[in-house]
């Protein structure tokens, strides 16, 4: 984003939260809804299904729903997707995670008509048998089940990617799906492979030429991997299940997934709000749309300002990147050794004469649906208003992990 771009998103901002005391989100509907055609666009005609962990608040949720392209939500607990097939936000919840929820479990094979709205993750036989002990075949609706295949990259007994399922061939995913479909009470609907070490991995990390140029060859061995892998896959597990979708892809990998003629669907969430990390991918980067804003207390020195609160940090590896990012005024930046804080955040550079206490700095969590962890409420900003003010699922009680 141009200097002279981010100054009129700066004044928009500010114009539509006059009368807004910080700290409080805001999400910019243009943003975001450039971000969530662009996303149908890349997925080349193939549909995309909304990660809600990235999302976090179910008017977002739908309106991300209602794009073309877009169809059906990846749920990250099983609690969550009861709750949006009940609440209306979808009838296509997939889990993206297996569950050891035994209430929700019990709620699940109680009522036939959830049962067809949502799809458990299964990596092993021990996940269905938690599922007949907390409800007995026979005794209960058939419950549908998608087989997660490890996406990592094992060249030469390594691991790249994250540690999911432990089917990484066509092979050991294969015989899962055979033990299921003689499984009474289940039925083998859908095959996912989550593609980390492309989708959620930077490509071009500002700053770190060398290494871009390192996780792009990685990446690119990896793509070659999984393409091989899960068109073997599909054709194992076929043998046995006539399944309905294979899911993959990330944000940073939609358009490269959406070209493996293996994959019926792909999987964004990130992309709708951009967040910081995501200025460091190169294929395509989304517009920022997720926005916090801190009030200024403090200032310490010339240079400088103390924000009130800040400490937002993102899950993951512990990094400086996980930090929130100063983004208007542009100008400033995190004081190395205190970073983001808990109850106060220091921030430097030039812009910092430029303000003073009372005054608002805009923020980019790392991330994307972590920031509503912090705020009961979006404001939705549509040119220089705020149009319309949403729950998050923590302003409405939720809090599903």
């Amino acid at each position: 984003m141009t200097p002279t771009a981010r100054d009129a998103l700066r004044e928009r901002l500010e114009k539509a939260t006059a009368d807004l005391d910080p700290p409080f989100a805001v999400v910019d509907l243009s943003a975001f809804g450039a971000n969530a055609s662009a996303l149908a666009q890349r997925a080349a005609g193939k549909p995309v299904r909304v990660a809600s962990k990235s999302v976090r608040s179910r008017a977002l949720l739908s309106r991300a729903l209602v794009t073309p392209g877009w169809r059906g939500v990846m749920a990250y607990t099983l609690g969550e997707a009861i709750w949006l097939v009940r609440a209306g936000v979808t009838r296509d919840a997939l889990v993206a995670y297996p569950t050891a929820d035994r209430a929700a479990l019990r709620e699940l094979a109680a009522d036939p008509d959830l049962a067809t709205a949502v799809t458990l993750m299964v990596d092993g036989l021990e996940q269905l048998d938690l599922v007949d002990v907390v409800a007995a075949p026979g005794r209960r609706a058939e419950i549908r089940v998608c087989l997660d295949l490890d996406g990592s990259w094992r060249p030469l007994g390594l691991h790249i990617g994250v540690r999911r399922s432990p089917l990484h061939t066509a092979a050991a995913a294969g015989a899962v799906a055979r033990e299921i479909t003689v499984r009474r009470g289940f039925r083998l609907v859908g095959l996912m492979a989550y593609d980390a070490q492309i989708a959620g991995l930077a490509d071009a990390p500002p700053g770190q030429s060398l290494l871009g140029s390192a996780i792009r060859l990685m990446q690119g061995c990896s793509y070659r991997d999984l393409l091989r892998r899960r068109g073997a896959t599909l054709a194992a597990v076929r043998e046995h299940a006539d399944v309905e979708f294979f899911n993959s892809g990330g944000t940073g990998s939609v358009s490269a997934t959406a070209a493996d003629p293996a994959v019926t669907e792909v999987t964004a969430g990130s992309g709708l709000y951009g967040p910081a990390l995501f200025d460091g991918y190169r294929a395509w980067r989304p517009q920022p749309a997720a926005f916090f804003a801190l009030g200024v207390v403090r200032r310490p020195a010339r240079d400088f300002v103390t924000v009130s609160g800040g400490g937002w940090i993102a899950s993951g590896q512990t990094h400086a990147s996980r930090q929130p990012v100063p983004w208007l005024p542009a100008g400033l930046r995190l004081v190395r050794t205190e970073g983001a804080g808990e109850v106060q955040t220091p921030l430097r550079g030039a812009a910092a004469d430029g303000l003073r206490v009372g005054d608002r700095v805009w923020f980019r969590h790392a991330k994307a649906g972590e920031l509503c962890e912090h705020v009961n409420e979006l404001h939705l900003v549509d040119g220089a208003e705020v149009v319309d003010t949403v729950p998050t699922y923590r302003g409405e009680g939720q809090a599903f992990l």
